[in-house]
């Protein structure tokens, strides 16, 4: 039994005439922190979307936890998005009207947990984060590093098994950028969640697991 989490296979994805994906295949085992590096243009990030089920490949496979993600409805996708994915983009994106621990429980919710129950993970999450202070603070109250750290314990909260994290150090200085890269891995040991990240940042890259390079649409 091969314990690969997620599994692509020749991905392709072509907008217009421009082949952005060319037939791209990769793996990702359960607990294995993965980067994908490249030149701007190269994919990336098409590539990190159709793999987190946010865009759908023109063709090829995408296998999840061994379910293909690509024979889902719209509404069992979103579902499956939702119990098995989480997601960190360069950008926080947390909602400004929100508290912190609001943020985090947003995903518990659309999954239907009882507000009591999904403030406990947020709370359990804030602390695993050392950011149980900041629980009622709103995100214009917040560094741009805790900002992120509130963006990754949103990305947990329903314990996906695995994270896709886009430029997630993109935005930060080089202080919170290193404490988020060892956030990654303290999860990864204390969680058990596997993650694939693209980056710019090489000492991030080099950090992982495994490096996979995406050169003109094929990895």
């Amino acid at each position: 039994m091969s314990n690969f989490i997620l599994e692509a296979k020749n991905i392709t994805k072509n907008y217009g005439d421009l082949k952005v994906l060319k037939g791209a295949s990769l793996t990702v085992k359960e607990g294995e922190i993965v980067s994908i590096v490249g030149a701007s243009g190269a994919g990336k990030t098409t590539l990190l979307q159709i793999l987190g089920t946010l865009e759908t490949p023109d063709s090829g496979q995408l296998l999840i936890r061994k379910t293909d993600t690509t024979t889902l409805s719209d509404k069992k996708l979103s579902a499956f998005r939702n119990q098995h994915i989480g997601f960190v983009f360069q950008f926080h994106q947390l909602l400004p009207e929100f508290t912190a621990l609001e943020n985090i429980c947003i995903p518990a919710y659309i999954k239907g947990m009882q507000k009591k129950d999904a403030e406990k993970k947020a709370m359990d999450l804030l602390k695993l984060l050392n950011l149980s202070k900041r629980s009622s603070h709103k995100p214009s109250q917040l560094s741009g590093g805790e900002q992120q750290r509130i963006a990754v314990a949103r990305a947990l909260v329903n314990r996906p098994s695995l994270i896709f994290a886009d430029e997630p150090s993109g935005n930060l200085d080089s202080k919170s950028s290193k404490e988020l890269h060892q956030l990654f891995f303290k999860l990864r040991d204390s969680v058990g969640t596997s993650f694939a990240i693209v980056t710019h940042n090489e000492e991030l890259a080099n950090m992982t697991d495994r490096k996979l390079t995406i050169i003109d649409g094929s990895i």
